[in-house]
């Protein structure tokens, strides 16, 4: 495992509830309903807050990457994240998807920027090993 040596940034979050509860950020910045997926709540649930996070993750990682390579991001740059909660042997497990769109790019570029992307991104480190993911380039 690997340890960081820097902190750059920690969030801070006070949830009470659960899965029908609330969380609310230590800046005031976030505060939102919880709800339990699939259910008619008022608020999000913790998959999608998960897609969320990783989607823009991997959008920056893949900025990083287009540094490196001298390329701009299309303006167009997109990644769709689905995550599935589920049930199989043994409990409750996620599973992923990140449909990533990078208009005008050729193929072998984009393709190269989504690669570097999921080596970097600290999403995809944390669930690389841990969950079924699936990254595909539209």
């Amino acid at each position: 495992m690997s340890k960081i040596e820097k902190v750059l940034y920690t969030g801070k979050t006070h949830t009470t509830g659960g899965r029908d509860g609330v969380a609310q950020s230590g800046d005031g910045r976030l505060n939102i309903k919880l709800s339990a997926p699939g259910s008619h709540g008022a608020g999000t649930n913790p998959e999608q807050l998960f897609a969320a996070g990783w989607s823009a993750c991997f959008i920056g990682a893949m900025g990083l990457a287009a540094k490196e390579k001298k390329v701009a991001l299309p303006a167009g740059t997109a990644v769709d994240a689905e995550v599935d909660l589920g049930t199989g042997n043994g409990g409750f497990f996620l599973q992923a998807r990140l449909n990533v769109s990078l208009p005008g790019l050729p193929r072998d570029v984009a393709q190269a920027l989504v690669d570097a992307a999921h080596q970097t991104c600290p999403y995809s480190k944390m669930t690389r090993g841990n969950i079924d993911v699936s990254i595909t380039l539209a």
